[in-house]
Formats: C-alpha cells, sequence, structure tokens
C-alpha cells in the first residue's frame, strides 16, 4: 500500500489532480501494482480526506497530546518521539498531527514502521495541498546514514 501512496505523491501534485478512483485504479494497475495493494490504498485515501474535513475543524493551535496505551502500541516509540520532533519543529500543528496518528491507526502493522510512519505524514501534507519545507522534506526522505554533514 505505501508502494501505492508513495506513486502517488510523486506523480499528482494534490489530491484533487487525481483521477476519480475508478479510472486511478486502472492508472496504477497498468503501472504494476497489485489490485489488493490499490484497493488498501484508495480506502486509506477516502479515509485521509475524511480525517482532513473532521480534523481542521476541531483542533486548536496549542493543545497538548497525551497518547493511549492502544495508541503507542500502534505507533511505536521511535513513531511517537519523530511525531514530537515534527511538531516542536514547529511543522506538524495539532490539527496535521491528529490526522497521522488516525491514518497511522488506518495500517494494520502494529508498531508501524517509522518509514512507514514517514510516508503517513507525505500523504497528510499532500492531501492538504501543503509542502513540506526543504528541511522537513530531507528529514523525511534521506537516510540518517546517507546524510552528509557539512
Amino acid at each position: 500500500m505505501f508502494d501505492v501512496l508513495v506513486y502517488l505523491y510523486e506523480n499528482y501534485w494534490r489530491p484533487d489532480a487525481c483521477p476519480d478512483h475508478r479510472q486511478l485504479q486502472r492508472k496504477l494497475s497498468a503501472v504494476g501494482f497489485e489490485s489488493d495493494e490499490i484497493r488498501l490504498a484508495l480506502r486509506w485515501l477516502d479515509g485521509l480526506a475524511n480525517s482532513a474535513e473532521a480534523q481542521v475543524c476541531a483542533q486548536r493551535g496549542d493543545s497538548l497530546r497525551v497518547y493511549t496505551d492502544a495508541e503507542r502500541e500502534q505507533l511505536g516509540l521511535e513513531s511517537i518521539a519523530f511525531i514530537s520532533f515534527l511538531e516542536s519543529a514547529g511543522v506538524l500543528p495539532p490539527a496535521m498531527r491528529e490526522m497521522v496518528i488516525d491514518r497511522a491507526s488506518a495500517v494494520g502493522d502494529r508498531p508501524i514502521a517509522l518509514d512507514d510512519l514517514k510516508v503517513i505524514v507525505l500523504m497528510v501534507f499532500w492531501s492538504l495541498g501543503e509542502e513540506p519545507d526543504t528541511l522537513i522534506l530531507d528529514e523525511l526522505f534521506v537516510a540518517p546514514e546517507d546524510r552528509l554533514i557539512h
């Protein structure tokens, strides 16, 4: 599923640039993605759209997040630390944080892999038509061992 999401992020500027689900399903299939993987990704994207509508209106800018035991189990300490890093850097406001947590919870893996969480963060930015700043994109795309220190 995450390969499909990355493909959409790389090939469509915004969600509204994507064709309807039926046409998109055909395009993704023609590129070589499996039908189950496509179905999961499209269902996940529908949930992202619903989450965007609900969260953007509901959150204030100064909220404090306390994770439940179930969320800590689902996300894992590494992912929670990464979400906290993005919040402290000022690039992940509370509404977007909640979207990330919601979409991470929709994935069955426990705990979610950090690389998968990074894709979810990218997709949340993408769904809102926002581009993360360059340093955050570097954090999301480049493996720590591949970074050059200047």
